[in-house]
Parts: structure tokens; C-alpha cells; sequence
């Protein structure tokens, strides 16, 4: 259905977003609050509300959100309505090797910040942006939509969507996930490599008092990660990433939750005590894709239809949402000199600020896959005593902690 308070005739939009996800809807967000005129376009089949979402269990998808985010969300207006449903901020991170002695932690007074970040249900950050786009004239949300074909003149793009209705716009934006439909529609072509891995998620409770800490162990199997959850004051919540092999993730997610329990606590060595498990476990396929050309005329690609990356770092959704940040700031600087949005030079420099900083994540996340998948003894013993030694160089440990707060770069203005 058409969002019921903005429906309008399809006629001329300066953006189509295809894609109403967490980076979709920031970038309709910074565009809207700015005057032009957003069409978006996705298949769910209605917004969801502020009042459903971060409330009883936790949802299973987390982000783990950098503070460069928040300053984008809270210029948004979107963070106090995430702020006030349900957020854990975490102040240290903590790795070791599972299968050797290598060890490091994190603060964030070592950072100079207050937080290194904070753990959000998506479900919660999506209901803040759209809680948001719904007070925004300009932005009309077609749900329950699909587009058939994307066409038009370079100058003059337009979506058809399922229903026949045809958006014309200046620009046309994937933001529709890593296995984009418009992406493929454009014949816009990507390298892909399979991580080897199945991620399996699922929401805990733990015997110890996480204390604001997300922890990390690299296993022979794969990273298992446990990132901190706090519901209603309490602090003995974790949700859970375990990045393993599809044979092993298939069995894990087989088991009755006592079963998974015990497993859980087994491999990270019972740092937070006993676990007990609230929920299904849940288990999809994990691929790295990174798309060769960011934008032809009239499209541009944003998050996961341009780049999909492993989970280990936690940096996925803030990648998308630098997208979405660096795209809006280049269209709306060459608004402001008088130019027609979507015009190739715009779209250039979006991918020239975005392409190489999103290649160099991926290739440092495939690095570090690499590494910690590698069971040859000596590099188990490098690993372990590179570990070590990152943990007692502070201008190193610095460095690494602000490639994970998001810290590097030209930041757009909207992020800083």
C-alpha cells in the first residue's frame, strides 16, 4: 500500500530509494529534512511502529552502532526515539584467540570517547527513521511494492513498480540489500567471495553481568561473538553471533536450547558464567560482495546493493549508513550551486569518497577471517603474540579503536 498520509500523484521526484531499510531511510531522512521531493519504494507491507519495536524479548538482528552513527541519527532526530525504547551502550570489547593464549581489550577511555558504541535492535533503529520520514511532506513511502524493471533515459530514470504505477525522479537509489534486484537490473556486476561461514543468532541470558563489554572469541569453527543486551535495567542479557561452518551452523541450530546453551557457554569459555538460551536460534549464509562501479547515470548504489561485508567487526549498517551520509551531502552541495541532481561528476565523487574506504574494510575483515581461520601452528603462535603485543602498544591500540568507532576519513557534515 501507499503511505496513507502522503499519497500523491507519481509524477516527477528528484530521488527514487528503492529499499526501506535502516541506510534506505537515512538517506531519505537527510534528503527529505533538506526540501526534496523522496519517493521510496519496498515490499514490506507497512512501516513498522515505535510502539512494537524494543520492547519483551529482543529482536535477534543487532547492530553494533559506532558513535559516528549516532551523531548521524541524532542530527536526524532519530536517536532519542532509539535513546528512549532500548540501547546498550558498551564502553570496552574484549578478543582472544580460543585457540591459544593471544588476548586484547579495548576502553574507551583509551579512545578519548565516552562509549565505543552502542548495541540496537534494527528493528528499533528502523521505527526511529520512519517514525521520522512520516512527519516529512516531501517523503512519500510506497510499501507492499516491488519494482519490475528500472528504465528510462540517463537524464530520466524511472522505476515501474508491480502494480504498473511508474517514479520518475533525477536519481534512482538501490538501497534494496545485498542481493539488490536493482543492482541486477542495471547490469551493474560484483565480486563475490563466499566467507565459508553461516552466521547463527540468537538472544541469551547469562549467569554474569555483562558490564557494558562486547566480547569476542576466535574459535577453530569461526569468531563467536557475544555483544551486550540490557532490557529493563538488566545487564545479564547478550545477543549472539556465531560465525561457523554451514555443517556446523546446521547443527547448532538444530539443537533443543538447553543443548545450544551448553555449547555456548562450553566455546566461550564460561567467561559470563552459565547461558541460558530465550530464543530460536536463526542461521543464514554469509558472503562478501562488493560491487565494481558504485553509480552509472541515473542510479547510484548504497549499503549492502553495493558492498556486503562479514560480521566479525560489527560494521556493516555503519558502512551504509557513511553511504548514505557522503551520497546526500555531494547531492545536496551541487543543489546548492544550481545543478540537476544525479549528474555523473555528483555521482563520481560519491564513489570516490565510498569506494576505497568500504574495499579497505572488506579486505581487512577477509584478512583477519583469514588469519584466525588458518589452524597451521605457526600462525596460531603469530596471531597469538601479535594479539598480545597490539594490547601493550597504546598508539597502535588507539589507531584500531578509531577505525572502530568509525574515526577515519573525511567525515560528511551531517556525521560529525
Amino acid at each position: 500500500m501507499q503511505d496513507a498520509e502522503h499519497t500523491q500523484d507519481s509524477l516527477h521526484h528528484d530521488v527514487v530509494i528503492v529499499g526501506i531499510g535502516m541506510v534506505g531511510a537515512a538517506l531519505a531522512a537527510l534528503l527529505g529534512r533538506a526540501g526534496l521531493n523522496v519517493a521510496m519504494v519496498d515490499p514490506r507491507p507497512e512501516a513498522l511502529e515505535l510502539a512494537d519495536v524494543g520492547v519483551g524479548q529482543p529482536a535477534p538482528r543487532v547492530s553494533a552502532l559506532t558513535p559516528v552513527s549516532q551523531r548521524l541519527l541524532e542530527g536526524l532526530g532519530a536517536w532519542p526515539l532509539i535513546r528512549d525504547r532500548r540501547v546498550t551502550p558498551y564502553t570496552a570489547m574484549q578478543v582472544w584467540d580460543g585457540e591459544g593464549s593471544g588476548d586484547i581489550g579495548f576502553r574507551a577511555d583509551q579512545a578519548g570517547v565516552p562509549v565505543l558504541g552502542h548495541i540496537v535492535e534494527n528493528d528499533v533503529v528502523l521505527a526511529a527513521l520512519e517514525h521520522c520520514l512520516a512527519r516529512m511532506p516531501n517523503v512519500t513511502r510506497h510499501y507492499g511494492q516491488r519494482v519490475a524493471s528500472l528504465s528510462g533515459d540517463p537524464g530520466a530514470p524511472q522505476v515501474v513498480l508491480d502494480n504498473g504505477e511508474k517514479l520518475a525522479a533525477s536519481l534512482v537509489v538501490a538501497a534494496d540489500g545485498a542481493r539488490s534486484p536493482l543492482r541486477q537490473m542495471a547490469g551493474i556486476e560484483i565480486s563475490e567471495r563466499d566467507t565459508g561461514h553461516h552466521a547463527l543468532v540468537t538472544t541469551v541470558r547469562t549467569a554474569l553481568p555483562h558490564g557494558a563489554t562486547a566480547r569476542q572469541a576466535f574459535l577453530a569453527t569461526g569468531p563467536l561473538a557475544f555483544l551486550p543486551l540490557t532490557i529493563e535495567g538488566d545487564s545479564h542479557y547478550c545477543s549472539i553471533v556465531w560465525s561457523t561452518s554451514p555443517q556446523e551452523a546446521e547443527r547448532l541450530e538444530a539443537l533443543e536450547r538447553e543443548a545450544l546453551a551448553g555449547e555456548l557457554a562450553g566455546a566461550f569459555d564460561h567467561r559470563l558464567g552459565e547461558v541460558e538460551v530465550l530464543d530460536r536460534a536463526w542461521c543464514f549464509p554469509l558472503s562478501q560482495r562488493h560491487a565494481q562501479r558504485y553509480y552509472q547515470p541515473g542510479l547510484a548504489l548504497i549499503g549492502d546493493a553495493a558492498h556486503s561485508i562479514h560480521p566479525l567487526a560489527g560494521q556493516g549498517v555503519n558502512l551504509g549508513l557513511l553511504d548514505a551520509a557522503v551520497l546526500a551531502e555531494e547531492l545536496l552541495q551541487a543543489r546548492k550551486r544550481g545543478c540537476e541532481l544525479g549528474e555523473e561528476w555528483q555521482l563520481a565523487r560519491y564513489q570516490r569518497r565510498r569506494r576505497g574506504d568500504n574495499a579497505s574494510m572488506l579486505a581487512l575483515m577477509d584478512g583477519f577471517r583469514m588469519l584466525f581461520g588458518a589452524r597451521h601452528p605457526a600462525l596460531t603462535l603469530a596471531r597469538n603474540l601479535g594479539l598480545s603485543g597490539v594490547d601493550r602498544l597504546g598508539p597502535l591500540k588507539r589507531l584500531i579503536m578509531q577505525q572502530a568507532t568509525g574515526q577515519r576519513g573525511r567525515l560528511p557534515h551531517s556525521c560529525r
